[in-house]
């Protein structure tokens, strides 16, 4: 069994979307049926992470931690080799492994 999907629902939705593009995520802009358009990237081996806008129905995601592994190759530049926290747009912890 693995992760396949992960979901983030956001009030701040630009802003989270550079946060994690700037950890080198690229994503699409996306939207299924009616729907809220929203966004999202995959991750190795097809982990898909969406960022989606907050709503009365689904309210911003608390307190989560995640963890990512990038490539140095595929880092952003400003990104050095090791391991860094830092926190989303929304107060998230990420944990970031530069290999």
């Amino acid at each position: 069994m693995c992760i396949g999907l992960v979901v983030l629902y956001t009030e701040r939705l630009e802003a989270c979307r550079d946060f994690y593009a700037g950890l080198g995520l690229t994503f699409q802009r996306e939207r299924h049926g009616e729907g809220p358009e929203h966004y999202a990237a995959v991750l190795g081996e097809g982990v898909v992470l969406e960022l989606y806008p907050a709503s009365s129905a689904r309210p911003a995601t608390g307190s989560l931690r995640l963890g990512l592994v990038v490539s140095a190759k595929d880092a952003v530049a400003a990104r050095p080799a090791g391991r860094q926290i830092v926190t989303d747009p929304d107060g998230r912890t990420v944990e970031v492994l530069v290999r």
